[in-house]
């Protein structure tokens, strides 16, 4: 094959793609909006599953580098109950299927595997057009742009190549997350890092009103958590995140009656706590083939967090790329196998979670399966 491929994202599952294309001897450009690799933090914890994420490595030669990264002990579950009662506990006792790691770890090890030059750093897309024979141009800040026969947005929830594709948009789901972080938990806080316990832990409500949290411990002490809020955008417009003593004061009047050695998760911080609306295109979203496009991860399937949306993503490039190197003279048919295949697999990952869960249902999802990371 030498029609270049352009992918705009350097999240896990563009990464993945040119990684499967360089083994293949694809030439792929990657275009990243971000000045850098270090430019933000890249998120907490990860569980990678065997059955999508760890395979979509393996496409990559990198399944050695992956386990020299995965954190042990933190596959560990444990539910509590809004007073600190215990659920349900389970330890790892090393047969789980779906090790954690630190996602910023997981891509730059994606990233070593790259030959240098293929990441073009703060590059961020603003706009796409169509040009003739299933070529596309897309336009940089800064004015620059480029064209390409095979465009691929792997460019997360907001994408901007998406619309070359369909108008749909994400929509609010009614709820969000407040992120916050402990940090030195075991020595600052020692209840609350007892609570937490060696991996993840879920707080729940009982009564079903769409309050709960999800703590991961993460490396040197670290305890990050996602509190849930099901609440309208302009509930949360009222709070002024940038306070961040004020923000976590009104957050937590939510959690009124909850363990302290809970609520302290809300409320200890040093850091300001961040608002995360969650937005999701609706289940079962497709598109129709349009010649020298494609998209992958929240791009194309972007739905309530399950812990299945960086395996997806990975598993989405990984599939991508075998599917190209399968057909290097015909690109068509390599995006029209890659879509067959997407489109079901996506929609019965976002079915699952398309509804606010009841804390029934977060027991029995979290009781019944390997823990998934936010």
């Amino acid at each position: 094959m030498h029609t270049p491929v352009t992918i705009i994202g350097a999240g896990l599952g563009g990464l993945v793609l040119a990684r499967v294309l360089h083994l293949h001897g694809i030439p792929v450009t990657v275009y990243e909006a971000e000045s850098s690799p270090t430019a933000r933090s890249q998120g907490g914890m990860l569980d990678i599953h065997d059955r999508n994420g760890q395979l979509a490595l393996k496409a990559a030669g990198l399944t050695d580098e992956f386990r020299s990264i995965v954190l042990e002990g933190r596959q560990a579950i444990r539910l509590l109950g809004r007073d600190g009662t215990v659920l349900f506990d389970k330890a790892d006792d090393g047969t789980g299927e779906s090790p954690e790691v630190q996602r910023g770890e997981l891509r730059q090890i994606l990233l070593d595997a790259l030959p240098a030059g293929t990441v073009r750093w703060g590059h961020k897309a603003t706009g796409v057009r169509t040009l003739t024979e299933g070529r596309h141009e897309v336009t940089f800040a800064g004015g620059t742009a480029v064209a390409t026969s095979l465009l691929v947005g792997a460019d997360g929830a907001w994408s901007q190549v998406r619309p070359l594709l369909c108008d749909t948009t994400p929509a609010y789901v009614g709820r969000s997350f407040v992120e916050t972080h402990l940090h030195d938990a075991d020595i600052r806080y020692p209840a609350t890092a007892k609570a937490v316990g060696d991996g993840t832990l879920v707080a729940l409500d009982p009564d079903g009103n769409g309050k709960w949290f999800v703590a991961h411990r993460e490396k040197d002490g670290t305890l990050h958590t996602y509190i849930t809020l099901t609440k309208p955008q302009d509930w949360f417009a009222t709070i002024d995140f940038t306070d961040a003593a004020a923000a976590a004061a009104r957050i937590v009047e939510e959690y009124d009656g909850w363990a302290p050695e809970l609520a302290a998760l809300i409320t200890a911080g040093e850091t300001a706590p961040v608002l995360r609306p969650l937005h999701a295109l609706p289940v079962g979203h497709r598109w129709d083939r349009v010649p020298g496009v494609t998209l992958l991860g929240d791009a194309a399937h972007l739905s309530t967090p399950n812990g299945e949306g960086a395996n997806l993503a990975m598993q989405d490039g990984a599939e991508l790329g075998k599917a190209l190197a399968a057909h290097p003279d015909d690109i068509e048919t390599a995006l029209t196998e890659y879509e067959r295949e997407l489109f079901p697999r996506s929609a019965a990952a976002a079915a699952a979670v398309a509804h606010n869960p009841t804390s029934q249902e977060v027991i029995k999802f979290f009781t019944e399966r390997e823990p998934a990371g936010i």
